[in-house]
Order: structure tokens, then sequence, then C-alpha cells
């Protein structure tokens, strides 16, 4: 039984379209993952030594901002 009304070789296709966008997604959130790791053990040591939010979050923006020029 067709499950949106669609021929079964169309819904393979829209199964396996919808698979690949996933797995996309997944290598993007990983990839920003691993952009913003270093920023965030930053400001992680920052919030520690201070436990000032702005110092925190400027540190934060600072290494995140190195980090992706650096990539570019």
């Amino acid at each position: 039984m067709p499950w949106l009304g669609l021929p079964l070789a169309l819904e393979i296709l829209l199964a396996i379209a919808l698979v690949a966008i996933g797995l996309l997604l997944i290598a993007l959130v990983v990839k920003l993952f691993v952009l913003l790791l270093p920023a965030a053990l930053v400001a992680l040591v920052v919030w520690l030594l201070t436990h000032d939010r702005l110092l925190t979050a400027l540190a934060f923006l600072a290494v995140a901002l190195v980090s992706l020029l650096k990539r570019l």
C-alpha cells in the first residue's frame, strides 16, 4: 500500500533523499561543534576565573571569530 499515494519507486527515492538530507545536517552539526569547541573551552576558563558574563561572551566571540577566519 503506497504511503503518500505515490508509486513505490518514488517513495523509495524520497526516503533516500530524506536520509541524505539528514546525514548532511548531522555532518553540519558535528562540524559546527568542532569549530566552536575551542571558543567554548576558552569561555569556560574565562568564566571560572572571572565569573563575568560580559568577559565570557567577549572571549567566546573573539575565539569563535578567529577560528572562523582561520578556516577561510
